[in-house]
């Protein structure tokens, strides 16, 4: 059952930029730790950044440290991942879910997003 809704992904030049947002019609996002995930063709899904709850602190996977921003937006209840100098290799659909970065557990996923970075 979708429960996140992810938006924003598209197609882009390689060196450009992206917004995704992450929303929940249902529930403060506020409540959970808010982590970004990716799955490229034929690969396994791969864990891209999270954002605390608690402190607010964020984590970031080493391929996209310094490169992507993640950040929450609470009067919208959404939470944001700002994606700049994007390569060829961040193509992949993009998801979005809530529950704990410390011990990786994940209640609740979006649909999930296409990010496309092609010339």
């Amino acid at each position: 059952q979708v429960q996140l809704v992810e938006s924003g992904g598209g197609l882009v030049q390689p060196g450009g930029s992206l917004r995704l947002s992450c929303a929940d019609s249902g529930f403060s996002l506020s409540y959970y730790d808010i982590g970004w995930f990716r799955q490229a063709p034929g690969k396994e899904r791969e864990w891209v950044s999270c954002i605390s709850s608690s402190d607010g602190s964020t984590t970031y996977t080493d391929s996209v440290e310094g490169r992507f921003t993640i950040s929450r937006d609470e009067a919208k209840n959404t939470v944001l991942l700002q994606m700049n100098s994007l390569k060829r290799e961040d193509t992949a659909i993009y998801y979005c879910a809530s529950g704990w970065c410390g011990n990786n557990k994940w209640f609740r996923w979006g649909q999930g997003t296409q990010v496309t970075v092609s010339s």
